[in-house]
């Protein structure tokens, strides 16, 4: 079972997204404290799980899954509603996770099907596919070879371990673990999870990375990567893919640190901090937010800079004095 080896190729090209992916993970990690930056981690948790529920055909909006998460009414499907609270208490405990359990997949698989899923926690005892919508992109092995496929793919990348790069680790074990595909359902879920997992115990900074965002717009190309995979034999398409997708969200990430570190007024920096994306705020929320008292100071000084920069965006523009005025961060 030990002597088991996913079969994939190192490229040139998956080395230079290593080099770039490292590169970048690091000028992050040194000018931009997430623990610092409460808002800027719970938006970016909130797209995650959006994201990767989204992949998997859930309808809420990622308003209507913040509204969840912060305790709200929402009116939707209560199977939605309750995949969202699942993907939640999930990723709040994502530090906890040893990627390289077994144990630990089974546990987190079941808190991510609570109260969804028959064979929560549990390896499935039927036959299953990889769709994409209703399209069939492969089935997947016979279930009386998933244990077995399970434990050989944990005792590689216990092996390998401190030998294989974790990006690249982590991209062979998603494909791997959607091809064996097996849990009867949330295997998806599950299988960005994991990676997010394993990366975070690489890099901890990979915890508040939204990876699942980059993969939901590039949805078909996500299931095309794998169904050339599983034609091919190997997972290398599927790595380059999943390193292209990393390196441009910390693209993403670079150029939202670097606006706010480089040029914005410290006054609009604080505002930005206390307000989460997509949510619409009255001004007098955002005074008490801030622990500001004066209004005529906080329009002057936070407000109308943030206003003319784009940063933020009034809800009723040709009416900015409204008593209904909200301001949205963009």
């Amino acid at each position: 079972m030990g002597e088991y080896k996913p079969p994939f190729t190192i490229t040139n090209k998956i080395l230079l997204y290593v080099s770039s992916i490292s590169e970048k993970i690091g000028c992050i990690a040194a000018i931009c404290n997430f623990e610092a930056k409460p808002h800027l981690r719970r938006n970016n948790r909130i797209k995650s799980i959006h994201s990767s529920l989204k992949i998997e055909a859930n309808s809420l909006t990622l308003g209507q899954v913040r509204d969840v998460i912060n305790g709200k009414a929402v009116l939707g499907e209560q199977k939605e509603i309750q995949e969202v609270k699942n993907a939640y208490a999930a990723y709040e405990r994502l530090s906890e996770i040893d990627p390289y359990s077994i144990r630990h997949l089974k546990q987190f698989h079941g808190i991510m099907t609570k109260y969804l899923v028959q064979e929560s926690g549990e390896f499935r005892l039927g036959e299953e596919g990889v769709f994409n919508g209703n399209q069939c992109i492969f089935m997947a092995p016979p279930a009386r070879f998933v244990l077995q496929l399970m434990d050989e793919l944990f005792a590689w990348m216990k092996e390998a371990e401190g030998n294989v790069h974790p990006l690249i680790l982590s991209s062979v074990f998603h494909y791997e673990f959607v091809f064996i595909h097996p849990f009867s359902d949330g295997n998806g879920r599950m299988a960005r999870l994991w990676h997010t997992a394993i990366l975070s115990k690489w890099k901890p900074v990979f915890e508040y990375i939204p990876i699942e965002s980059q993969i939901e717009k590039f949805q078909d190309e996500y299931y095309e990567a794998i169904s050339q995979c599983h034609i091919a034999g190997e997972s290398t398409i599927f790595i380059e893919f999943m390193l292209s997708q990393i390196d441009k969200i910390l693209d993403d990430i670079s150029a939202q640190i670097n606006e706010k570190n480089e040029y914005l007024p410290e006054a609009v920096q604080k505002l930005l901090e206390v307000m989460e994306y997509d949510v619409p705020y009255t001004s007098n929320a955002l005074l008490e937010k801030l622990g500001l008292k004066a209004k005529e100071g906080f329009r002057r000084n936070y407000l109308h800079p943030a206003i003319e920069l784009n940063l933020i965006q009034m809800t009723i523009p040709d009416k900015p004095n409204s008593r209904n005025q909200r301001y949205v961060r963009t």
